[in-house]
């Protein structure tokens, strides 16, 4: 069974701890605590093949930052975390990925960028307008289909008796 080395690396608050934790046990923490260094080790099954993850959540304040080198330098791939409601933690993730092709010497790098926190801008919104909220992608054809379907649902509830003044009380993510 292959071992391979994960580190988890992006600002303060982008949600690098909630991503690990939801993956290694499966659920969600709802309150933010600054990590300073979590280690969590996983199996999983990637095309057939066993493998563990060992897997280092950072810290993403800045006051530890010194240790990032040390990190690196022990890490095989590299998942970039940033917030897509906090567009400074997207600025933050440049220098990241800048001092891993330093640290590593090579420009090939397995890494991966990822914006999160996706639920939480236009959810929020879709909240207050108390209407359905979905993420779509014209260009790769994801969830269009269900896109009009639920636009002909919530039409179809409005034009009841009763849904006349409760248009779009229900909320659908997809």
């Amino acid at each position: 069974m292959r071992e391979y080395k994960v580190v988890v690396l992006g600002s303060g608050g982008v949600g690098k701890s909630a991503l690990t934790v939801q993956f290694v046990t499966g659920s969600f923490i709802e309150k933010y605590d600054p990590t300073i260094e979590d280690f969590y080790r996983k199996e999983i099954e990637v095309d057939s093949s066993p493998s563990v993850l060992e897997i280092l959540d950072t810290a993403g304040t800045e006051q530890f930052a010194s240790m990032r080198d040390l990190y690196i330098k022990n890490g095989q791939g590299f998942i970039l975390v940033y917030s897509l409601v906090n567009q400074q933690s997207f600025q933050d993730i440049k220098p990241m990925r800048d001092q891993i092709i330093r640290v590593k010497r090579y420009e090939k790098v397995p890494m991966i960028l990822v914006g999160n926190k996706v639920d939480l801008e236009g959810k929020a919104l879709a909240d207050d307008w108390n209407c359905p909220f979905m993420e779509t992608s014209a260009k790769n054809k994801a969830y269009v289909d269900e896109l009009f379907a639920e636009i002909v649902r919530q039409m179809n509830y409005s034009s009841q008796p009763n849904g006349s003044d409760q248009c779009c009380s229900s909320c659908v993510i997809l």
